[in-house]
């Protein structure tokens, strides 16, 4: 009887004891967050009752809520975003934040809106995903001083924190890519919506400028309905004036796929007639003939750059707004000339 008294608990005696599973108190002991407080006091209570050692709690990390935009066509999650959640994900519980998601319209962004999100969610910080915000939630998230970091977006003014790709050096590299395969007379398919896509537009600009004797043309995209769809009447409207464009590089690879398919339904072959150039690496990219030459984007890597920003941002909410750009790397394929392959 005293051998077992003097016995050192284990967890699955505590979890016995506390009327839980022994996967939550392992978690609880090794400090993980995601368990409501409630029952994290009930096991450590039990814990310290029975003697097991507890490790000291580290320091409570406030939690943030990701406002997401939804896909204006399917009201659903746009697959250039599941990665960035899934980074925005693993930062989180990497660094002990409780996280919360959840899709909006952007034209629910309002200011009471967002307040509510945020309570309902009990976080302190606020993760605007795709979504720039208007003059009025912006007002109020300086005047509250809301921790906020934009995922996927910049702020020209620089008063909040952001990270994003490096859009205007990815659109130059990927603009370039195609001069140095002789086009002279290129294509830019792209909406013009966000900062970060008018940020390719003038890298576009920028490497058209670079070069004596290249001519650019914007074509520019409502990108109401499917993007593949009107950037495919858009390129053979294009085409059927003969006004010379043998390249085209496209906002992102869902515009790459229809400029492809109106290029091979024209009788033109690519890459000998008519290059392209994609930007994302999204996996669509893999699924053309030949398959497309593009621009990969480290989507996870820019969620959990954003954690990162938001953790320094709870540390000192008054200091200069910061912004990261993640590198854009060119990702070979078919579509551009010099017999580019991806492995």
């Amino acid at each position: 009887m005293n051998e077992q008294k003097s016995r050192r608990p284990r967890q699955a005696d505590i979890a016995t004891l506390a009327g839980v599973s022994v996967s939550t108190v392992s978690r609880v002991l090794a400090n993980e967050p995601g368990i409501s407080e409630t029952v994290r006091r009930q096991i450590l209570k039990v814990a310290a009752e029975h003697g097991y050692p507890v490790k000291a709690a580290t320091e409570a990390v406030a939690g943030g809520l990701a406002l997401i935009a939804s896909d204006g066509v399917t009201g659903g999650l746009s697959v250039f975003y599941e990665a960035i959640v899934e980074g925005l994900r693993a930062g989180a519980a990497e660094a002990g934040m409780p996280f919360e998601i959840r899709m909006v319209r952007e034209d629910r962004t309002t200011p009471d809106a967002v307040r509510d999100y945020m309570q309902a969610a009990g976080a302190e910080g606020l993760f605007l995903v795709g979504l720039d915000p208007n003059e009025m939630l912006r007002g109020w998230l300086r005047d509250t001083l809301t921790p906020a970091v934009l995922v996927n977006g910049t702020d020209p003014m620089m008063q909040f924190d952001g990270v994003s790709p490096a859009n205007f050096f990815g659109a130059y590299q990927a603009t370039n890519r195609l001069m140095q395969a002789g086009h002279r007379r290129i294509l830019h398919m792209s909406g013009s919506h966000r900062q970060t896509i008018r940020e390719r537009i003038r890298g576009f600009e920028a490497a058209i400028a670079a070069v004596p004797g290249a001519e650019g043309r914007f074509v520019s995209m409502t990108l109401k309905g499917s993007a593949s769809g009107e950037a495919h009447e858009r390129t053979a409207a294009i085409l059927a004036e003969n006004a010379g464009f043998t390249a085209a590089f496209c906002m992102n690879d869902f515009i790459a796929v229809g400029v492809l398919e109106a290029v091979t339904e024209a009788g033109l072959r690519v890459p000998e007639d008519f290059a392209i150039v994609g930007f994302d690496d999204l996996p669509c990219a893999l699924m053309t003939n030949p398959q497309l030459s593009t621009m990969r984007v480290d989507r996870a890597a820019l969620g959990r750059e954003a954690v990162s920003l938001m953790l320094s941002r709870f540390r000192n909410r008054t200091a200069p707004a910061r912004h990261i750009c993640q590198a854009v790397v060119p990702v070979p394929g078919g579509t551009v000339p010099n017999a580019e392959t991806r492995e």
